[in-house]
């Protein structure tokens, strides 16, 4: 495609996806609800053949030899497929955020004001190697009543384009436009650079979901605001005062049960006062469970299977099987540690001490802390969400899951009987 014909194209997604914003904006909620609970069921009814996309996808996946977290992101199963149709419907059962009033009072001259939540309008979301963000995405814009123009990578085109022709089917079925939810249709990278500096007439925000080198160029080329975070260097402190058994179970979840994902921990810190007790337990079990340990000199000496970590270990989000161990003097060489080499991400402590976990919780400066709980549960659908376009480490507007409510700004409405300012 060249570059007038691509021009051209991304132009009139952005006109319709704007013609459309104005449309959803005004939708009611009954309205947009039964657009996902349709969805939902063209989801569970076209299941078979979005499984056959989905295949169709991880063999071009293998034969190009992406890498195994690659591939697990890419992956989709009769389970995926049921959690897309159940998220759907979960937000359709949730309030609408598109219209509460958030605050209310009056002044003393009379005027009655309140600020009410609106849509952000046209959002442009680039994502790769996750087709079930196709449907999160589109569903989750949708509840809030903004128009998305949904940028998928190559390597999951038919997926996306099958879960894409499901959401549109919601929307037709409610009487909304198809356009309410867009996936650029051409695999031209071009279209990316495009949608990143080309589009500010149309855009209101883009939110990239992938690997630090998309976010990285998203956060470096666009030209409307970006909703997102670069990396999730995430962290789990053993605190001296942490049940042991708690300790390695949550040790072993927040790493392992799934490597590929933002919220998995890269870095296991362990109080000193707990070497003799809590570290071996659980080193082993990590190494039990096929993840890689690099450590410093006193988890190196835990087993010999522990490789020495480097310096860039700390600062390393590996997105795989393999985890950096640390052994500090207590919670607040802990925090120290997670202020130099965290992104801001999810951090966890494990204590039956609640002074100390209030002091962590305080202050480890990150979207989301947790006490006595695995990493793995930062997640919008964890939350309650229904459903999450992504965490974000950003520090105005939404901060970590990104659901329906976090897609919304605000206006402020006054009402008044006539008053003047003298």
């Amino acid at each position: 495609m060249d570059t007038a014909q691509l021009g051209a194209l991304m132009e009139e997604l952005g006109r319709a996806a704007t013609e459309a914003a104005s449309v959803l904006a005004l939708a009611t909620s009954t309205q947009k609800d039964a657009a996902l609970r349709a969805a939902a069921a063209a989801v569970r009814a076209q299941a078979a053949q979005i499984l056959a996309a989905n295949e169709r996808d991880l063999a071009a996946a293998r034969a190009r030899r992406l890498s195994a977290p690659r591939l697990e992101r890419l992956r989709l199963e009769m389970r995926g497929i049921e959690a897309i149709a159940a998220s759907c419907e979960t937000l359709a059962a949730m309030a609408d955020p598109v219209g509460r009033v958030s605050a209310e009072w009056q002044r003393p001259n009379g005027l009655k004001i309140q600020r009410v939540l609106v849509p952000l309008g046209v959002i442009g979301i680039i994502y790769e190697s996750r087709p079930n963000v196709t449907a999160d995405a589109g569903a989750l814009c949708l509840k809030s009543g903004n128009a998305v123009i949904l940028r998928g990578g190559s390597e999951c085109e038919y997926s996306n384009r099958a879960l894409h022709e499901c959401l549109v089917a919601g929307l037709t079925q409610a009487g909304l436009p198809a356009t309410c939810i867009q996936l650029v249709p051409t695999s031209d990278r071009a279209a990316v650079g495009y949608l990143l500096a080309g589009m500010a007439e149309y855009l209101d925000v883009i939110v990239p979901r992938g690997g630090k080198a998309l976010v990285e160029r998203v956060k470096r080329e666009a030209r409307v605001p970006v909703l997102g975070h670069l990396e999730g260097n995430c962290h789990v402190y053993i605190d001296r005062d942490a049940d042991v058994r708690m300790a390695r179970t949550i040790a072993v979840n927040a790493k392992m049960r799934r490597t590929g994902i933002c919220g998995a921990a890269e870095t296991l810190l362990i109080d000193a006062a707990c070497v003799a007790t809590h570290l071996a337990p659980v080193v082993q079990d990590l190494l039990a469970a096929g993840c890689e340990v690099r450590g410093d000199a006193t988890v190196q000496a835990v087993d010999p299977r522990v490789r020495r970590a480097s310096e860039e270990d700390w600062y390393t989000e590996y997105l795989d099987a393999i985890i950096a161990a640390r052994v500090v003097a207590g919670v607040d060489e802990a925090i120290a540690h997670i202020a130099r080499y965290g992104s801001a991400h999810t951090e966890s402590i494990v204590t039956e001490n609640r002074a100390t976990a209030e002091r962590f919780l305080q202050r480890v400066d990150s979207a989301i802390v947790l006490h006595n709980a695995s990493t793995q549960f930062a997640d919008g659908g964890e939350f309650g969400m229904g459903a999450e376009i992504g965490i974000s480490t950003e520090r105005l507007h939404a901060r970590g899951p990104v659901g329906a409510e976090e897609l919304t700004s605000y206006k402020y409405v006054v009402r008044g009987a006539g008053q003047v300012r003298p």
